[in-house]
């Protein structure tokens, strides 16, 4: 992306040497236009290094982040949500906090169509958790894909 591109869309993360968050931080997240919003297609982002705290113990938790969506009118840049997962390193959540927040922080920042986000942890104490949340754009099909899918959603 140019200099030009970069600054048009305001994205003020992408292109610049990259700061670390030490706790959770939404305010990281950066959005461009997308430039096919007619089209209903799959954007996906795999994070298979995703880090955070328990928050009774303070022992880490490690985990694969899946986030899928369909885009409306605006895109999460990618360094941005890089950093965005990174603030969760120093953060302590519950799993199912963690995935539910992932997904309402995305919803605000896009307005997606559709969106899926999966966390895949690491077993701690012999247990894995694997949750799953998903939001459809109320009044819109997409609010249907969004009870289907959660339906039909299988364990990894």
């Amino acid at each position: 992306m140019s200099e030009e591109t970069r600054k048009d869309e305001g994205l003020q993360v992408l292109g610049r040497k990259t700061k670390y968050s030490t706790d959770y931080d939404p305010s990281v997240l950066e959005t461009f236009q997308n430039k096919h919003p007619e089209n209903d297609y799959w954007v996906q982002f795999n994070c298979p290094e995703f880090t955070t705290l328990c928050p009774i113990t303070g022992q880490p938790d490690f985990a694969e982040i899946r986030i899928m969506y369909l885009p409306g009118e605006r895109m999460v840049e990618s360094k941005s949500l890089k950093l965005y997962l990174f603030s969760f390193r120093n953060h302590g959540d519950f799993h199912e906090d963690c995935v539910n927040t992932i997904m309402k922080d995305l919803v605000r920042l896009m307005d997606p169509k559709y969106i899926e986000v999966t966390g895949i942890f690491t077993p701690r104490g012999g247990i894995s958790i694997y949750p799953y949340a998903n939001y459809g754009r109320p009044g819109t099909r997409y609010e249907q894909l969004a009870r289907t899918r959660l339906e039909q959603h299988q364990a990894i």
